[in-house]
């Protein structure tokens, strides 16, 4: 593995101080930046403030669950969670991966095993980044991420940066519908007071560059009363 110098730190959210003193002490001995919440109110926001590239996330928290918390991440980031709970019921388990954890250690723990966890899901995940898809197309539209270009029947169209990341989020993810309050974080990451119809502006304004005919959009599609969607049909 390489080393985890000039990495992200790894969020620690549990509010045993005891435990959450341990597996502090087991990771920063292997080279990883850690920081600490004592409730998912606060690892949220330290979520935001850090961009962790881990997060080791207790279940049983004060204010804000880590059912939530889960949640509330997988919402706006694609970050590694590797979820600590009591409960070793096999239907908890499966609730976590449902969520969204990449991963799921039962309490009491062994901290060697979880920083040896720790090193397989970021493997895996860089892994994974070696092969991610870098082209989307759809019909006559195609975004090319690496490039950060957009292009239509051949020709570069000009997006603004929100407009930009609101296809983005839309686009390499055909099918998934997203809520206004999702677009929202991916485009104002800050916590920027803003209200959700703003993102109802944006998309007007990206349907008129990218479809053919804006009151009848083949590629960004309304769902009435959550959202949005990209079209689930993929062409060259």
């Amino acid at each position: 593995m390489d080393s985890p110098v000039n990495q992200g730190p790894i969020l620690i959210v549990e509010d045993d101080k005891k435990t959450a003193s341990l597996v502090e002490l087991y990771l920063q001995r292997e080279g990883f930046q850690t920081v600490v919440a004592p409730d998912g109110r606060e690892a949220l926001q330290l979520a935001r403030r850090h961009n962790p590239v881990l997060v080791v996330l207790d279940l049983m928290l004060p204010f804000i669950d880590g059912w939530e918390v889960c949640r509330e991440l997988r919402s706006w980031s694609d970050v590694p969670i590797i979820m600590l709970t009591a409960r070793g019921e096999e239907v908890d388990r499966i609730s976590g991966l449902t969520l969204g954890a990449d991963d799921y250690l039962v309490k009491p723990f062994s901290p060697r095993e979880l920083v040896a966890r720790v090193k397989a899901v970021l493997r895996r995940g860089r892994l994974d980044t070696t092969v991610q898809k870098t082209v989307w197309s759809h019909k006559d539209l195609v975004l090319d991420v690496d490039k950060r270009k957009v292009s239509l029947r051949g020709r570069a169209i000009s997006l603004t940066v929100h407009e930009y990341n609101l296809l983005k989020a839309l686009m390499t993810r055909p099918g998934r519908v997203f809520t206004r309050t999702e677009l929202l974080d991916r485009l104002y990451p800050e916590g920027e007071a803003v209200i959700d119809r703003v993102i109802d502006v944006h998309i007007g304004k990206l349907r008129q560059k990218i479809e053919e005919d804006s009151s009848q959009p083949r590629h960004i599609i309304t769902v009435r009363g959550v959202g949005y969607q990209f079209a689930e049909e993929n062409g060259s």
